[in-house]
């Protein structure tokens, strides 16, 4: 199969409104018009609860993994570098959804999806560093963004497969990541960003 087909394939599932349809079908709630407006898991967490976070964040994970794992396979002898493609296509497809009018989520768990793929040791330090925050601080855009700055560096001290071109892909990810986290960064300056454990919103 051709790879610039799976590229497009990769944003199709990346594109998977998966917090969308989770509130519109189970719950009758359109979450773009709820807590932050966001469609990842946090803002699930926060308006709708974490049943339905939880398996919304292991399909946005999977939205990543998939392509990257499954789709280099089905190129046959096309570079190994079409799997950087792939990871990327997933996220962007996660971010600006064509179901929602190109809006999504932030793209932090498909992003991690993509690269466990490829880098498990450093998506694990990654995940350590994003868990160590959120429970100092309770502030999961702060952990999201302390991840996005670890996994470059861990990658450097690591094994993985893609050698510098992964760690200048993690790279651009960290930048575009703290880009989809500006209005977090924000409130973080002004010290009103959202708290985890704070009331969530809609029962």
């Amino acid at each position: 199969m051709s790879p610039l087909v799976l590229v497009v394939l990769a944003y199709l599932v990346g594109a998977t409104p998966t917090s969308y349809w989770v509130g519109r079908l189970v719950f009758g709630i359109d979450l773009r018009t709820r807590g932050s407006g966001n469609l990842g898991a946090t803002n699930t967490f926060r308006v709708l609860g974490w049943k339905a976070a939880i398996p919304v964040a292991v399909v946005d994970i999977a939205k990543g993994w998939l392509p990257v794992w499954l789709f280099p396979r089905l190129h046959g002898e096309a570079p190994w570098e079409w799997a950087l493609a792939y990871a990327a296509a997933a996220v962007v497809g996660h971010s600006f959804s064509f179901w929602v009018r190109f809006q999504g989520g932030k793209g932090v768990a498909t992003s991690a999806g993509a690269l466990l793929a490829l880098a498990p040791w450093g998506v694990l330090v990654a995940f350590v560093t994003w868990l160590v925050v959120v429970v100092s601080t309770r502030i999961v855009s702060l952990a999201s963004l302390a991840a996005a700055i670890v996994l470059p560096l861990a990658l450097f001290f690591l094994p993985h497969r893609g050698g510098n071109a992964l760690e200048a892909f993690s790279l651009a990810l960290a930048v575009f990541v703290f880009w989809a986290h500006r209005a977090n960064l924000q409130r973080l300056l002004r010290g009103e960003e959202h708290r985890f454990g704070a009331k969530r919103e809609g029962g």
